[in-house]
């Protein structure tokens, strides 16, 4: 079926649309819906050079409490001849409907469905073949790590930003909570937890905000403090982190983008500027290592925990790392002649 594609938000060179997806969790809300959004480069001019990712396409999964608006990210990517795509999940975003509860999901595993609807929509408009990278960041890192453990084969090469894959507060403290959340999730799965977000991870994106670059977002679909937890939410978080913990086998490169340091954000600090405040970036960089053969850790000085919402230098460190890493293993193909 022809894509319908229709203008998008972020306004000119962004179009989206609306995938339907079958409704997962039973008497939560109505049939849940996906939103892919692209962004396509400029056709090449005469006599131009081939751009170096001209026959790679980038898909992007957001985080928790999140949904895509980074301009800046896919148009890097556009001005080396890639096509951009991402997705607002199921109850994200673009995606969330009136009475839906957002962010709500039971299994990661659900997502599979609009991730396979967006290659299907990626590979229908595609004239020759085409290589894949996964771009996912915090949770989405975890949900597209998962997904690529379970579709050997489909990814040529995964980047993470700040991935979650293991919780804040240890393995232990995991195991020891995930028999809780199991049974929470059979008694009352929309039961809430408390929200220990102070609000520092959003103040600390205003005080680096960099007016010469600038962005905007909806504070609707990514709430401050951040949405509400649910047993079954983070349930099916904990699941998948101990997955990780077992061990994936993910067959394409991957490359974990991480802030140099992290701190509990028990107080407001300057120093929360330079700093992930919401994941322990040790941990996952120890998580990290155990998603496959191929694993390269970048860790960034004075990166917030959305590495491309950092201050300048941070922020120009991180593309920097990025394209470094992306020419090396996505080197060109060199196509016969004739």
């Amino acid at each position: 079926m022809e894509a319908r594609w229709q203008p998008d938000i972020l306004g000119d060179g962004y179009e989206q649309q609306t995938i339907p997806l079958r409704s997962e969790v039973e008497g939560v809300d109505g049939a849940p819906v996906a939103t892919l959004i692209r962004h396509l480069p400029r056709r090449r001019r005469l006599f131009q050079k081939r751009r170096m990712f001209e026959d790679v396409d980038v898909l992007y999964v957001h985080g928790w409490s999140d949904y895509f608006f980074q301009r800046r990210l896919a148009e890097y990517w556009a001005s080396r001849g890639a096509r951009f795509y991402a997705l607002d999940l199921r109850r994200y975003g673009r995606s969330l409907r009136k009475g839906q509860v957002l962010g709500h999901v039971a299994d990661l595993a659900a997502y599979d469905e609009e991730i396979g609807a967006a290659l299907d929509i990626m590979k229908e408009e595609a004239d020759d073949p085409r290589r894949l990278v996964l771009f996912g960041h915090s949770t989405g890192g975890l949900v597209l790590s998962l997904w690529a453990d379970r579709n050997p084969g489909r990814a040529t090469a995964i980047m993470l930003n700040s991935p979650w894959l293991e919780l804040q507060f240890g393995r232990r403290t995991r195991h020891a909570i995930a028999p809780l959340t199991e049974l929470g999730t059979k008694l009352d799965p929309l039961a809430t937890g408390p929200n220990i977000d102070l609000g520092f991870y959003a103040r600390a994106q205003q005080e680096v905000y960099d007016e010469e670059d600038p962005y905007e977002y909806d504070e609707q679909w990514r709430p401050n403090p951040s949405a509400t937890v649910h047993v079954a939410w983070l349930n099916a978080i904990l699941a998948g982190h101990a997955k990780v913990e077992e061990g994936l086998a993910i067959d394409a490169p991957v490359c974990a983008l991480l802030s140099a340091r992290s701190i509990a954000p028990v107080r407001w600090s300057e120093e929360l500027t330079r700093v992930d405040s919401v994941l322990n970036v040790d941990r996952v960089a120890r998580a990290a290592l155990k998603l496959g053969a191929s694993v390269t850790i970048e860790r960034i000085d004075g990166a917030l925990h959305d590495i491309f919402l950092s201050r300048r230098e941070a922020r120009t460190e991180a593309y920097s790392r990025m394209d470094r890493w992306a020419q090396g293993v996505l080197t060109p193909r060199i196509r016969p002649r004739g």
